[in-house]
């Protein structure tokens, strides 16, 4: 048995775990989505897709990660040909290798808008606005900002033009992830989970107690808990809809990062019977936590206490960057202290962010560890550089973010879900699958997730997918502007260098 890294505490591995999970997503896609969905009604179909879903799903990724491991494979190829002795199953775990690496590319970029914007805050460099300024002058305000931070008011051209301050901020950001992955699982993920999730949770706590005390400037008549109100009011006329269910279970693989190829990475550092009924459990009722209770009670509650629900409604309908960089840092200058609120928002986004591109460039950095025995600082760097130099698609390309979104960050993530659950439970075997799941739990599963994970998941997982491709793909391929062709080209060209990597690698290994 290969000796490989381990995680050295279990808090550490579900602080690191629930890192992962918990992303800018839990902050301000979920927030949206239920405004959006029938408010207090999208929660059924959302803990309904818990349970048959994200649960079974993350149970899924867990086993198969800590099965490979065993063998010393730390990403989907190896652990799809030890699952199914077929020439193809390395090939189809090209999508969980390569697809976490083309989210990062433009991940991280977003996320150092959030460090940025944290410290722009900090030394209130952040536009201001006088108080009962109406919705469309903050928009301009905050929204023209945002367009010269990142560049997005380029016009008809097809390179964005990002501040000097932004890009010398995404190469920090960039700076510090290779740092803490070339520390190690133990040493560098695991040290900075401990210290980051908590850093969070604090941070967040304190702007939910901050956002449940504020007035409204509006109206007097209008308060905080309208806003909870307008988020969780039920419209069961909603449950109706067919979009809302595929919405709420489109949400868990945002919310728990299933489909992705970290949860395996991640586990492949667990030992053999190390348990992960009870510990993946743990991981998603911390990410419950964060995204329902914290989530759910910042940014749209502040927005209806301070713009009223109608314009509330057009944020939420706008979108989770307009929701995070314009409508919320607008809210907090008009407070006390409101640099220090926005400080701490920002953060608590940077901490969300952070923790998820951790996660999703190790997979990259173990394939290299593990199949080509390339030493962990030399792996760190070398990915780094490969992140910095095709980062630049993203941020300089117009409409190149939003392709990459589409194809990496929606379609590859489901199709690669269905994947690993039709190869874990139908072909390594439903009664092998569910022993794996079980070697060594702190808790013993109900036989009811057995018919789930066997019949349940799969089919919503084919639903899905199907749905999204008829929803989706005739529109997406009909957009063809340059950016979205080169972004296009570059993900062909990565998945094909991908799987030759993988064929080497495993004819390496054949020959050892």
């Amino acid at each position: 048995m290969n000796k490989r890294q381990r995680w050295a505490t279990r808090i550490g591995l579900i602080l690191a775990m629930a890192g992962n999970a918990v992303g800018l997503g839990n902050f301000l896609r979920f927030p949206v989505q239920a405004a959006k969905n029938g408010g207090g009604a999208f929660m059924i179909p959302y803990f309904i897709s818990l349970f048959l879903l994200g649960i079974p799903l993350m149970w899924v990724e867990w086993a198969i990660g800590r099965y490979g491991g065993k063998f010393g494979h730390g990403t989907s190829p190896g652990m799809f040909d030890k699952l199914w002795r077929n020439p193809l199953a390395k090939y189809l775990g090209v999508i969980g290798l390569a697809g976490p690496i083309a989210i990062v590319l433009y991940y991280t970029y977003i996320e150092s808008w959030t460090l940025g914007y944290a410290l722009y805050a900090l030394f209130g460099k952040l536009p201001t606005v006088a108080k009962g300024a109406s919705l469309q002058e903050i928009n301009n305000t905050f929204g023209s900002f945002l367009n010269n931070y990142a560049g997005f008011n380029s016009g008809s051209n097809i390179f964005l033009k990002p501040s000097v301050f932004a890009y010398l901020i995404f190469l920090i950001t960039l700076g510090l992830n290779v740092f803490i992955l070339a520390r190690g699982i133990s040493g560098g993920i695991e040290a900075f989970a401990k210290f980051a999730m908590p850093t969070l949770f604090l941070f967040a706590i304190i702007l939910v107690i901050r956002v449940l005390t504020l007035g409204s400037p509006v109206d007097p008549n209008v308060s905080v808990l309208d806003g909870l109100g307008f988020l969780w009011n039920p419209d069961f006329s909603s449950l109706l809809n067919p979009n809302v269910w595929l919405a709420a279970a489109g949400q868990m693989f945002f919310t728990l990062s299933v489909g992705m190829g970290a949860i395996l990475t991640y586990a492949s550092y667990l030992r053999e019977k190390d348990d992960i009924a009870l510990s993946g459990l743990s991981t998603a009722s911390l990410n419950e936590f964060a995204e329902v209770v914290l989530g759910g009670s910042i940014a749209i509650p502040a927005a209806v206490a301070f713009f009223g629900l109608a314009n509330a409604k057009n944020i939420a309908a706008s979108g989770a960057f307009s929701l995070a960089f314009v409508s919320v840092p607008a809210i907090f200058s008009f407070l006390p202290l409101g640099f220090l609120f926005g400080f701490l928002w920002f953060a608590l986004l940077f901490f969300a962010g952070i923790t998820s591109s951790l996660a999703l460039t190790q997979p990259a950095i173990a394939f290299l560890e593990d199949e080509f025995k390339i030493k962990r600082k030399h792996a760190a760097i070398g990915i780094g550089i490969f992140i910095f130099i095709f980062a630049h698609i993203s941020i300089f390309i117009k409409g190149a973010l939003d392709e990459l979104d589409f194809w990496v960050g929606t379609f590859f993530i489901t199709l690669f879900a269905l994947m690993e659950t039709i190869i874990f439970i139908w072909i390594f075997g439903p009664d092998n699958a569910w022993e794996e799941i079980n070697k060594g739990a702190d808790i013993k599963i109900p036989k009811i997730f057995y018919f789930i994970l066997k019949y349940v998941t799969p089919v919503i997982l084919i639903v899905i997918f199907t749905a999204w491709i008829f929803q989706n793909f005739g529109s997406v391929l009909k957009e063809a502007s340059p950016g979205k062709w080169i972004a296009r080209i570059f993900l062909i060209s990565f998945f094909v260098f991908t799987g030759i990597l993988v064929y080497f690698a495993f004819k390496k290994e054949k020959k050892t």
